[in-house]
């Protein structure tokens, strides 16, 4: 039986002639010796799992701080992703933009080179034509001349 220090104060004992009897005072003082040297293994075992506590805390502290860290990486992660995606985006919708303007000025300058191209063909066609009308009309008043001269 481990004693409290109310138990320690209400025991007595008997008394024989002149004091204490010996034994009752032997026995209590083993018990008093082995409740105390019970109660310094667990002061000192309370001291160790407090300083064991403590480089928990601090080793849980240092988690909790990679943990913070790892968080504001993700996030900056994050920022940095949307970042790039939105840039990305908007060069792709510049490329886009720059190949329909590309691709508008060829097309009109195709038609362009279409219509100088018809132009030109109509100005051919038309000086055949004008080369054949006078080619016939020559022919024709070659073939009158032969003719007469093949009257005479």
């Amino acid at each position: 039986m481990n004693y409290t220090p109310d138990d320690l104060e209400s025991i007595n004992f008997n008394k024989i002639l002149i004091g204490y009897s010996k034994n009752q005072v032997d026995e209590m003082l083993t018990k008093i010796i082995s409740d105390y040297s019970d109660y310094n293994n667990i002061t000192n075992e309370i001291n160790e799992l407090k300083s064991r506590i403590s480089v928990l805390d601090e080793i849980v502290q240092h988690y909790k701080s990679i943990e913070e860290s790892l968080q504001h990486s993700v996030i900056i992660a994050h920022h940095t992703s949307n970042t790039i995606k939105e840039s990305a985006c908007e060069k792709a919708k510049t490329i886009i933009e720059e190949a329909e303007t590309t691709a508008r000025k060829l097309v009109n300058d195709a038609n362009q080179e279409v219509n100088k191209i018809n132009f030109e063909y109509e100005g051919i066609k038309r000086k055949l034509y004008t080369f054949k009308t006078k080619s016939e009309a020559l022919l024709y008043s070659q073939l009158e001349v032969l003719e007469q001269l093949s009257d005479k």
